[in-house]
């Protein structure tokens, strides 16, 4: 008899973890399946390892900059070995945090590679080949992704390398040829370059971070032009040849094909799903390109399976698929949970300076047919920013000009992904253009430009 559970959860990331310890608190007994560490690629291999990493180059570029504070520190060296390890021991610890919720929790990890059987069972294949079956009234599917690789940029993980390899190279390299520049590229060329590797980045589209507003985008690439990085836009990587020494890199650009050199590629191209092997088709699991299709609540077409996280529609954020997952079981558990509003997510950036946003663009605001106020507070009027060093960047709000209504916020700044909340939550409560310039703000602080960019808007700044 195969064992029973309320609940079962394949895969363990922000999506599946959070699922499960939501419905362990709802009552239900849950069973997570996951064949690798348990937090996912998030806490292991992504979110939480490339924060330490950008960390520890920020650190560096404080004790390069230090003068600047007043402070004489001389033969300060990188140790990227111990980068590395800081940034793995993080990790370590966060996933031994996770084995401490399931156990306060009472959830059961069930070790091993889940795939799904007719009449709501789960196969576990465990590491050592053999197999065992798992039954529940309910299934989550929360598989997450992967490097996404093009066919002339196969992965080998030593010359041409996908963001886990980046975390863990056995060296700096000299030079790196990053391409794409979503939050993944820009985020290690801003570590790689900071530490001292030439970084090129290949962006295929007319401007980097292109999912972002213009303004942030241009803000961007004047920095890390500054910083030394080349850019390459409208640009294609076509193929690359490792053969020697260095990895040659042929780049298709509007003026003509050229060849790079680089010690090292990363291709941060974005993310494939892992819907391959799991049983989606033995059971008849709807799919569409590369995506499971579910309802407002994460059903599937097959009762008793759902789907969340990277494998559903839908940004690929850790947080996207922690709120998918509680809107899901409560769901399953009687709740009345509102369906997730994707227009009110905040998506962050965490290279520096740091990027963040939610809602409309400037440009997607007026396609949609709004018209729009549009207000812009630049941090080199902030007193916080200035005493702090971190002047450059800027906050950039959008109002729709008939209600009121918060359409949108972007910024790009020195800590700005702990301020796009403010923006999230205001927008949740249908706060107006007015009400945010009315909310008091404390000074000194970097939050100030949100409601001085409101203002903005609205023709009422202070202090530009």
């Amino acid at each position: 008899m195969a064992t029973k559970y309320d609940l079962l959860v394949i895969g363990s990331g922000p999506g599946g973890y959070v699922a499960a310890i939501r419905a362990s608190q709802l009552g239900m007994k849950v069973g997570v399946i996951e064949r690798s560490e348990l937090g996912g690629i998030c806490l292991n291999w992504g979110c939480i390892p490339t924060k330490a990493l950008l960390k520890s180059a920020q650190v560096f570029e404080y004790v390069q900059h230090a003068k600047d504070y007043g402070i004489d520190i001389k033969d300060a060296s990188v140790d990227f070995e111990g980068m590395v390890k800081r940034s793995r021991d993080v990790a370590g610890g966060m996933s031994k945090g996770i084995q401490f919720l399931f156990k306060k929790n009472k959830i059961d990890h069930i070790a091993g590679f889940g795939k799904l059987k007719a009449g709501k069972k789960v196969e576990v294949t465990a590491e050592d080949g053999s197999k065992a079956d798992y039954a529940a009234d309910h299934i989550i599917v929360a598989t997450g992704g992967r490097s996404r690789e093009l066919p002339n940029l196969p992965i080998d993980g030593k010359k041409i390398i996908g963001y886990r390899e980046a975390m863990v190279l056995d060296k700096k390299p000299e030079s790196m040829v990053i391409v794409g520049s979503g939050a993944i590229g820009v985020e290690f060329a801003y570590f790689y370059n900071s530490i001292g590797t030439q970084v090129t980045i290949v962006e295929f589209m007319d401007r980097i971070v292109p999912v972002e507003d213009e303004d942030v985008s241009k803000q961007l690439e004047r920095t890390y032009k500054k910083a030394k990085m080349k850019i390459m836009t409208n640009s294609e990587v076509t193929a690359v040849d490792t053969k020697g020494a260095k990895c040659k890199v042929s780049v298709k650009t509007k003026k003509g094909d050229v060849v790079l050199e680089a010690d090292v590629v990363l291709s941060a191209v974005g993310v494939a799903t892992n819907l391959e092997g799991i049983g989606l088709e033995d059971v008849g699991v709807a799919t569409d390109r590369g995506k499971i299709i579910v309802d407002d609540y994460y059903k599937t077409n097959i009762p008793g399976i759902y789907a969340i996280g990277d494998i559903v529609h839908g940004p690929a954020l850790a947080h996207v698929a922690s709120a998918e997952g509680i809107i899901c079981v409560e769901k399953i558990t009687g709740q009345n949970p509102e369906p997730l509003d994707y227009n009110n997510i905040p998506g962050c950036t965490y290279c520096s300076p740091e990027v963040a946003s939610v809602g409309y663009t400037e440009a997607a605001a007026k396609a949609a047919g709004y018209e729009v106020k549009v207000g812009k507070f630049p941090f080199s009027a902030s007193g916080k920013a200035k005493a702090a060093g971190h002047s450059e960047g800027f906050v950039k709000v959008i109002f729709d000009a008939k209600y009121g209504e918060w359409l949108g916020a972007h910024m790009i700044g020195a800590n700005v992904t702990e301020m796009i909340a403010e923006v999230v939550s205001a927008r949740r409560l249908e706060t107006t253009g007015h009400d945010v310039i009315k909310t008091v703000h404390p000074h000194p602080t970097m939050s100030e430009a949100v409601m001085e960019a409101a203002a903005a808007a609205y023709d009422e700044v202070i202090h530009l």
